[in-house]
Parts: C-alpha cells; structure tokens; sequence
C-alpha cells in the first residue's frame, strides 16, 4: 500500500510540474483554432468577392481551419516537451499525405483542378461549353466536377482535372456565337446575285445581330456545285430567341429565296456536257 501511495504522489508531483506545459500546450492549440477560423473568415471573405459558389468557399474555409489545427497540434507537441513525437508526427503526415496521395490521385487532381478553375473561372453557369468531345449547357459547377446539359438532354458531369488539362471551347463568353451553314448552286447560276438574295434573306430574320453584321461568302468551288457559305451571329445570352430556331428559319428563308429566283440548289448538282463531233 505503501507503495502504491508513494507512486501516486511521484505521478502526482509530476503533474504538477508539467501543469504549466499542459496549459501553456492547451492555450497554443485553442489559440491555433481561434486564430484559423479567423484567417478562415477573413480568407472566405475574400473569395466571396469573386462571387465563387458556397461550396468553393467552404472547401478552403476548411483547408484552412485544419492547417492551422495541425500546426497548434504540433506546436502543442512541443511545448510540451514532446520533440520527437511532434516530429514524428510531422514525418507521419508527410507519409500519409504521400500514399494518400498516390491512392487518391485523381480525386486529389480534380480538386486542385477545381481550386484553380475557380479562381481563373473560364465559364459561368448558363454558358455553352466544349470540352473534349463534351458539349452543353453549363448548369452547375463544383470543386471536383463541372454539371453539363447537352442539347439532347444528357446530363454529362465532367471531372475538372479534364476540363483543366484539355482545351476548352466557350461559345458564349461574351454573349455573342457565330452560325454558319453552306448551301451549293450550279455553277451556271449568278453566285453574286445569289450572295445578295441570301444576305437580304438574313438581315431579316428576327434574332439575327446586326453588328457583327451578317455575310455571305464564296465557300468551294467543287466538282459539281459552287458552295456559298452564311454567317450570321446570334446573343445566347438573349431568352427571348432560340438559336436552333432561328437557325431553322435563316436555312428555310434562304432556301424558299433561291428556289423563287430559280436556283438549282443542290449538294450534288448535275451538269450536262454535250460534245459535238466536227464531220
């Protein structure tokens, strides 16, 4: 019994003087926290003004909140007393964050994709995308993926290391697409007079922009027919006209305009050569 008092008061008297570590240790890892959800705010704040969505700002709210939790966990290590344990600590993480990261690799990839997409934010919400062979509607973006609609009502969710690390098309950065199609006539038939029939047919079509001003040009002069291309520009960013329809009705005005002034319109035009044999 004796003892067994004698070592409580050794465990006792060691308490007592490691008292002042422990509240010193306690005080660096609460300091720590207070200190990291500060920077935390203070580093939300911020990006908020990038007017990021609420998920990007409670990822790095949290990235940030658990780096300085582990830096008071080690600070707090060695405070008291606990060197090698704090080094080991440091050391196991490195480990860790190592095969972590190489069981993770694409997860981890796609979130630093998403982190840096978002501050360099090459597309918004409602833009027409293409990356790779994906194209759509963008309808919501997230740190590790981008939401895509295509025009067929597919919803495609592409990972954003993809989008990062491949070309990417935005066909409404500014509003404004360009349309073109190609319609072929006779090469007997007045191409000039055929550019200003179609280019009048254009102008009058409702959702069609007048500046950039629409054009007609000389497309290919192939074997059988000459191709005229239309160009014309459309606002994506206006509800009030459908691009697919109104480039239903600039193909069908331009079409019905050359069939009244008698084209031959056709991809594959027939010409008819007649040889006349000298006696």
């Amino acid at each position: 019994m004796a003892i067994f008092l004698e070592s409580m008061k050794h465990e006792w008297e060691t308490l007592v003087g490691l008292s002042p570590r422990i509240i010193a240790a306690l005080f660096m890892l609460i300091l720590s926290i207070i200190v990291g959800r500060i920077v935390a705010k203070g580093i939300s704040h911020l990006i908020s003004k990038r007017n990021l969505k609420t998920s990007y700002v409670s990822f790095f709210r949290k990235i940030t909140v658990w780096l300085f939790v582990g830096l008071g966990l080690i600070i707090a290590l060695n405070v008291m007393g606990f060197k090698t344990l704090a080094a080991s600590f440091v050391a196991g993480g490195g480990i860790t964050a190592v095969v972590l990261g190489f069981a993770f690799r694409e997860i981890g990839e796609n979130l630093v994709a998403g982190v840096l997409l978002a501050f360099s934010r090459p597309f918004e919400e409602g833009d027409l995308i293409q990356s790779n062979e994906f194209q759509g509607i963008v309808k919501g973006i997230e740190v590790r993926s981008t939401h895509i609609r295509t025009v067929d009502g597919r919803d495609i969710f592409i990972p954003s290391s993809i989008i990062y690390k491949n070309p990417l098309t935005n066909f409404t950065r500014d509003g404004l697409r360009r349309v073109t199609f190609s319609v072929g006539i006779d090469y007997a038939d007045d191409s000039e007079k055929a550019r200003q029939y179609l280019l009048a047919e254009v102008q009058q079509i409702g959702g069609v922009l007048k500046d950039p001003s629409p054009m007609v040009t000389m497309g290919e002069l192939a074997a059988q027919y000459v191709s005229l291309n239309v160009n014309y520009w459309v606002n994506d960013f206006d509800q009030t006209n459908n691009t697919i329809v109104v480039r239903n009705d600039v193909m069908e005005a331009c079409r019905r305009r050359l069939l009244i002034e008698k084209y031959t319109v056709s991809s594959n035009v027939t010409t008819n050569i007649v040889i006349n044999n000298a006696p």
